[in-house]
């Protein structure tokens, strides 16, 4: 049965997530700027992912996907070798 009527719909309001974190004192929100230093729901290095109780995907380039869809760019920072020190 492929009712269309049946199907449900989502608008941008509903996708959102409530907070997951339940700790006390609360973990730092996806939108914060330290919101890396949240607990870890899920860990699975194989595949080079993690899942913070935030929401945030954290992937072991240290790039970022945020719940609402936004892509953090890596930001490793520069080994020491390629550090370049002004004269």
């Amino acid at each position: 049965m492929n009712d269309s009527s049946s199907r449900r719909t989502f608008d941008s309001t509903q996708r959102k997530n409530p907070s997951m974190c339940q700790h006390q004192p609360p973990c730092p929100t996806a939108d914060s700027p330290d919101r890396e230093a949240a607990r870890l729901s899920a860990h699975h290095p194989e595949q080079g992912w993690s899942l913070l109780c935030n929401g945030v995907l954290l992937f072991e380039d240290t790039g970022e996907l945020l719940p609402d869809g936004q892509i953090i760019a890596p930001h490793r920072p520069l080994a020491a070798g390629r550090v370049v020190k002004a004269a």
